[in-house]
This record gives C-alpha cells, sequence and structure tokens, in this order.
C-alpha cells in the first residue's frame, strides 16, 4: 500500500529525432502545433507520426534545458508564448506558470480517467500526464566492486564515508532538484537541530556535487550513466533501475512529483494545443511513457513493464507538500540554499 507522507502548512510554516527542434520556437500556422518541453521529452517515433497523421497537424517540439527553467520561459513570455502547448511543468514549479496567467483553459475528455486524481488549485489549467517519486539512487555495482556498504538514507549522504560521492541538483532550475530539496525540508523540518539548513550545510561539507539539471546529473556525473562520470551517488527517480538494473533507488528519500501539460494563453493555435493535451493522455501514450520517459502514467489501468516490479517498485512512503505551501515559500528555501551553498 502506498503512502503519501504530507508535511502540514504548519510545519512548514515554521521551518520558514522525428520532431524539429529549435533554439528558440514560436507560435506556428493552423496546420502546426508547437509544443514546449523539457530536454527530457522522449516518445516513440510512430507515436508522433500518428498524432500528425490523426490530426493532419505538424509537430514541432521545441526543448528547454529542465522544468524548472521551462516555468520560468513560459511564467516570462505569458499572453506571448513561443508555442502552443506545454508539457513538463510539475508539482514544485506549477504556482510559476499559474501566478504568471500563463495558461488557457481546457479540460480534456479523458480528465476523469486519473488525472483529475493530481489535479492542482486551478485544475482546468494545467492536466496531469504523469508522475514519479523523486530519490537518491547509488550505482550498486561500483560499491560492490570496492567492497563498500552503499549509503542507506538522508543522513548517509552526510557521513563522511561518501565524502565527495554525490551529486544533486539545483533547485532553482532542476524540477526534481527542487523536489529533492522538498524532502530534505519535510526530513529535517524546524524543530530538529539545525534544521535542513543544517543538513545542507553538512552536505555542503561533505563536497556534495551541485548539476544544473537531471540530463547532467545523472547521464555525464554518474558513474553508471553515459558519461561514466565520478560520483556513484545521484538524485533521480524510484523508476530510474529500470533502465540501470545495476543501481537502486532509495526509497526512503522520495517526494512525489506529478508532470503536467496545459494549452498557453495567447497561443495561436489553441485547438492544435488542445489536441496535444489529448495525445498525451491517450492509451498508446500513455502506456509508452514508462519505458519512454521512466515514469509512471496517470491514466487508470495503463500497464506498467513487467521487470518494474523488481527493479523499480513503488515506495512504499513518499514525502508530498500541498501546492500552496510550495508556492509560499520556493523563492525563500531556494533562496536559503543558495546561501548555505555558497552560490
Amino acid at each position: 500500500m502506498r503512502r503519501r507522507v504530507q508535511i502540514a502548512a504548519v510545519l512548514i510554516a515554521a521551518a520558514v529525432g522525428a520532431t524539429a527542434l529549435s533554439a528558440c520556437g514560436d507560435s506556428g500556422s493552423d496546420d502546426e502545433v508547437v509544443l514546449l518541453t523539457h530536454d527530457s521529452f522522449a516518445l516513440p517515433d510512430e507515436l508522433l507520426s500518428s498524432f500528425e497523421d490523426q490530426t493532419g497537424l505538424t509537430l514541432k517540439v521545441v526543448k528547454e534545458s529542465d522544468a524548472g527553467q521551462l516555468s520560468s520561459s513560459i511564467a516570462l513570455t505569458a499572453g506571448s508564448p513561443r508555442g502552443d502547448v506545454v508539457y513538463g511543468i510539475d508539482n514544485t514549479f506549477a504556482s510559476r506558470v499559474l501566478d504568471a496567467d500563463a495558461l488557457e483553459p481546457y479540460t480534456s475528455p479523458d480528465n476523469g480517467l486519473g488525472p483529475n486524481e493530481h489535479a492542482l488549485p486551478e485544475p482546468n489549467r494545467l492536466t496531469a500526464i504523469d508522475r514519479g517519486d523523486v530519490c537518491v539512487n547509488v550505482d550498486s555495482d561500483w560499491f560492490a566492486q570496492r567492497g563498500q556498504q552503499p549509503p542507506q538514507n538522508f543522513a548517509d549522504l552526510a557521513d563522511p564515508r561518501y565524502k565527495g560521492l554525490t551529486v544533486v541538483l539545483d533547485p532553482a532550475t532542476s524540477s526534481p532538484g527542487m523536489a529533492f530539496l522538498l524532502a530534505t525540508i519535510a526530513a529535517y523540518p524546524s524543530s530538529t537541530a539545525g534544521g535542513w539548513q543544517g543538513y545542507w550545510q553538512r552536505l555542503r561539507d561533505n563536497e556534495v556535487a551541485v548539476a544544473p539539471g537531471w540530463s547532467e546529473a545523472y547521464n555525464q556525473e554518474f558513474t553508471a550513466g553515459e558519461g561514466k562520470g565520478s560520483k556513484p551517488v545521484v538524485v533521480s527517480y524510484a523508476s530510474s533501475p529500470a533502465y540501470l538494473p545495476t543501481t537502486k533507488a532509495l526509497l526512503n528519500t522520495c517526494f512525489e512529483q506529478t508532470e503536467y501539460a496545459g494549452v498557453l494563453r495567447g497561443a495561436e493555435n489553441v485547438e492544435g494545443g488542445q489536441k496535444v493535451v489529448d495525445f498525451l493522455l491517450s492509451e498508446p501514450v500513455q502506456a509508452a511513457l514508462p519505458e519512454s520517459m521512466y515514469v509512471y502514467p496517470v491514466r487508470t489501468g495503463t500497464p506498467l513493464p513487467a521487470e518494474w516490479a523488481q527493479y523499480a517498485p513503488e515506495p512504499e512512503f513518499v514525502a508530498s507538500m500541498p501546492a500552496g505551501v510550495i508556492a509560499e515559500n520556493r523563492e525563500a528555501w531556494q533562496q536559503e540554499w543558495r546561501t548555505v551553498m555558497g552560490r
């Protein structure tokens, strides 16, 4: 049984390919729809082609670096967007685009098939597409080859035995980075000695590295990643070991993350943007999400790959936080984090 461990507002208050890629995009014509997203977006070519065949639209995908930067970009261009629809805004940064009034109201016909369970305070602005759990991941092989026990929890990351072995993500630019910061705020509230700020000071003293986004951390810095980096401990997802079975997620360090899509206010092709939202909620796309982006689909009844039960079990307990609490405190927490980390 999966249980959310939601941090009470009073406690927190006390804590005071087939698609065209472009460096900059702009809304297209009626026969083109422009999707703004993060750099981890990936779907099979045949699915993208099927969308174009069924709608008669050309789908242009424009990628930002990470969801944090994507959210900032959407907020800054509210009313004059560079695209028609956005995917990848998550619950840790959603208020940034909602407060900027950057989205058109839209409710997908499939919203009642699961997405509504992850609705935000303004449910007709952002539609849930997928979810995941941000957790610490370790390279099990790296530690086994050296006869060392990998870290087991938050406290271990600050242990001198693991000095210089961890890479985390900047919470100002990275949505999983922000989720991890929120996880530490949940684990080390102000009622504990030193609070979360003290915990991050211990991480800094233990020479934790900070990457701007998930791709840089996991693919370049992580020892099990594509670049064969030097850090055997990384912030990633509970589902990541399904991609790299020689790794393991620490399921007691997780924070719940949900990603959303929405039609952009001022879009040239509003109807096309709505069709993209519907497409992302369709059964074929939802079924493809686990193996394409290693996230859990939100559509009820969507099957998961069989190997996920072994390599990517869902955490029994995950921390979560009300959207309003995140919105009220995010900027202050980020600034406190920068101060502690000397950035």
